[in-house]
C-alpha cells in the first residue's frame, strides 16, 4: 500500500488523550512532520496508568451527575500481567533502569509503568505538545472538510475552538463501567460497586463479597480481598464446571457459575442452585466505549459496545484517514503487547496523513469491515467483543506492520507472550514471580541490546 511517488502533506492534527496511545501517536505524527496538539484532561501523562486513591462518587458509575475522577481503574496492588520485555515500544523497550527507587521486577507494579511513560515523554520531548488540564468538549467535521475541536481549560467555562486537518482519538475506555442486569437487584439490600472504584482491600474486612467476572481484574481483586474478607465468591460465565467450588490454596474463596437472581433478604442464588448471603457485589465486567465529544453525523456509532464501522480497528471508511482511533482494542484475561500495537497503528496513521502510504477505497474498506463482522457472527462472537483481538493478535500486529512497510514482530516476542500465558494457567497465583522461559529472556535482552539485570532471571 506504500506509494513510490507521492506529494507530501504536513497536517495539523489533534490527538485526544495523553495515555500510552496518545503519547506514541504524538511521537509518530511529529516524526512524520505533522503539526501536533495533544489534549489531556488530567495534569499529567499516563492515562489509565495514573493511580489516584480518590474514586467516583457513584460506585456503579451510572449516574450522569456523579463526580467523575478522571484517573484510571488501577488498584493499589496491581502488577502487569505481561513481562516488561514485551510491554515496551519497539524502539524504546521497557527494561529495568537498575535505579534503587524503581521497580525492577519482570512484572512490575503500576507505578513503574507510569514512570516508564514519563521517561518516554521526556526522551522524545513530547511535553511541549501537550495541553494539560484541557478537556475536549466537541469534535465535529465542518462543511470545508476540516475538524472543529472545542476545548475547555480546567474549570473555565470559556470554550476555545480550533481547526484541524485530522483528529486521532486516544481517550481510552476505562472510565464508564459496564453493568449487567441481575434479576431482583433493585430489592437487594447489599452494596453494589464496579471494580473501577476498587483501590485497597481493607473496606471489605470481615464481609462476604461476590465478584462478577473472571478476567484479570476479578482474578487479582479476589485474591487481594481474600486477605481480609470473611468470604469471597467469584461468579464466572466462562469457567468449566469442574473448576467450580472452593479454590485451591484458599479457605475463604469459591468459584461459581453466573448469578441467577438476588433477593430482598440479601441472598444471592447462582445458576447451579447454590446460594450465599452477601454484603457486597462487585462488578468486574468491563467498560463502555464513550466518546461524548465526537460528532460524526452518525458515520461512527457505538452499538452494543462496538465502535464502528472501523477499518482494521482504526479508520471509519467514510472519514479515513482524517479521523482515526488508537487504543480501542480491548482485552479479556490476556493482553497483547498493546504498546507495540499502539505504536504500529500510529505509524500507519502518520504515514497515511502525509501521503507516504495509501489506503484502499472507501468501498473496499467497507467490504473488509463487513467481512470481519460476518466472520465474528459466524463464529458466534457477540458484537460487544468486536475489539477483542483474541487468537489473532499477532496476525493483526503483523498486518499493521506490513501496512507500514515494516517487518513482522520478532519471533521471541510471540514465543514469550504464549509462554507467559501458559505459565499463568499452570501457576495462576505465582506466574509473575516464577517462570520457565529464561531462554527467551536472554534472547529478548540480546535483541534489545541491553545488559541483563540480575533480577530478570527466574529464581527457579
Amino acid at each position: 500500500m506504500a506509494s513510490s511517488i507521492f506529494q507530501f502533506r504536513s497536517c495539523k492534527v489533534a490527538v485526544i488523550g495523553a495515555g500510552p496511545g496518545g503519547l506514541v501517536a504524538a511521537r509518530e505524527l511529529r516524526r512524520e512532520s505533522h503539526n501536533v496538539v495533544v489534549f489531556e484532561r488530567q495534569d499529567q501523562v499516563g492515562g489509565t496508568w495514573v493511580y489516584h486513591p480518590c474514586v467516583d462518587t457513584d460506585p456503579l458509575g451510572s449516574d450522569p451527575s456523579r463526580t467523575i475522577v478522571y484517573s484510571s481503574s488501577l488498584y493499589s496492588s496491581l502488577r502487569t500481567n505481561i513481562p516488561r520485555e514485551i510491554m515496551g515500544f519497539l524502539d524504546y523497550p521497557f527494561l529495568s533502569t537498575g535505579l534503587a527507587h524503581r521497580d525492577s521486577r519482570r512484572f512490575p507494579g503500576h507505578r513503574e509503568v507510569l514512570l516508564f511513560l514519563n521517561d518516554f515523554t521526556t526522551k522524545f520531548r513530547l511535553t511541549d505538545l501537550i495541553r494539560f488540564k484541557t478537556e475536549v468538549v466537541y469534535t465535529g467535521l465542518g462543511e470545508d472538510g476540516k475538524w472543529r475541536v472545542r476545548s475547555r481549560k480546567g474549570n473555565d467555562e470559556e470554550e476555545i475552538e480550533e481547526i484541524f486537518d485530522a483528529v486521532v482519538v486516544c481517550n481510552g475506555h476505562h472510565t464508564h463501567p459496564r453493568i449487567p442486569q441481575i434479576h431482583g437487584i433493585d430489592a437487594w439490600p447489599g452494596k453494589q460497586m464496579h471494580s473501577h472504584i476498587y483501590r485497597i482491600p481493607e473496606p471489605f474486612r470481615d464481609q462476604t463479597v461476590i465478584l462478577i467476572g473472571n478476567a484479570a481484574s476479578a482474578h487479582d481483586i479476589s485474591r487481594d480481598i481474600s486477605q481480609v474478607a470473611k468470604e469471597v465468591h467469584v461468579a464466572s460465565r466462562s469457567e468449566k464446571h469442574n473448576l467450580f467450588g472452593k479454590q485451591p490454596g484458599y479457605d475463604n474463596m469459591w468459584l461459581h457459575p453466573m448469578i441467577e437472581s438476588v433477593h430482598r433478604d440479601g441472598t444471592v442464588i447462582f445458576q447451579d442452585g447454590s446460594r450465599v448471603l452477601a454484603d457486597v457485589i462487585m462488578h468486574c465486567t468491563g467498560y463502555e466505549y464513550h466518546f461524548p465529544f465526537l460528532d460524526t453525523d452518525g458515520l461512527v456509532t457505538v452499538e452494543d459496545n462496538r465502535v464502528g464501522p472501523l477499518y482494521k480497528q482504526i479508520f471509519p471508511p467514510a472519514l479515513a484517514p482524517w479521523l482515526s482511533f488508537v487504543a480501542t482494542l480491548a482485552s479479556d484475561w490476556w493482553q497483547a503487547p498493546l504498546f507495540t500495537v499502539f505504536e504500529l497503528q500510529s505509524q500507519w496513521i502518520a504515514g497515511l496523513l502525509s501521503g507516504r502510504i495509501g489506503l484502499p477505497s472507501q468501498e473496499e474498506m467497507m467490504k473488509d469491515v463487513e467481512a470481519f463482522y460476518s466472520s465474528l457472527e459466524a463464529s458466534g462472537t457477540p458484537k460487544r467483543y468486536t475489539h477483542k483481538l483474541g487468537d489473532y493478535e499477532f496476525e493483526y500486529i503483523d498486518w499493521v506492520a506490513a501496512a507500514c512497510g515494516l517487518p513482522r514482530i520478532e519471533g521471541w516476542m510471540k514465543k514469550m507472550y504464549h509462554a507467559t500465558f501458559d505459565n499463568m494457567k499452570v501457576r495462576p497465583e505465582t506466574y509473575r514471580d516464577e517462570w520457565d522461559d529464561d531462554d527467551l529472556v536472554l534472547e529478548a535482552h540480546k535483541y534489545l541490546r541491553s545488559d541483563i539485570p540480575l533480577d530478570a532471571i527466574s529464581p527457579l
